[in-house]
């Protein structure tokens, strides 16, 4: 059996369309250009959150309040989560 790997619902020939029309749009001169911003302005929204997280987080270590409980609530989502897989191990989703 073949199975196709889909990357949001998106089909290799869907990306090729899609690669192709932006070739047609910007020029293939342009797409470097063009996927170096987006990864930078990617790196920096990455950076941004990371910096608004650790100021929360230390906000409410200095005040007092217990951070603690986020890893208990991820340890139980984790739990679950492999207790789900294990249960449907072998059951799996065909497009």
């Amino acid at each position: 059996m073949i199975q196709q790997v889909t990357f949001l619902f998106i089909s290799g020939g869907e990306i090729a369309f899609i690669l192709f029309i932006a070739v047609m749009v910007f020029g293939a001169d342009k797409l470097p250009e063009i996927a170096r911003g987006l990864g930078k302005g990617m790196r920096t929204l990455k950076d941004a959150t990371n910096d608004i997280k650790s100021e929360i987080t230390k906000s409410a270590e200095k005040n007092g309040i217990d951070t603690s409980i986020t890893k208990d609530v991820k340890k139980e989502l984790n739990k679950v989560k492999d207790n789900i897989e294990d249960f449907t191990g072998s059951v799996k989703r065909k497009f």
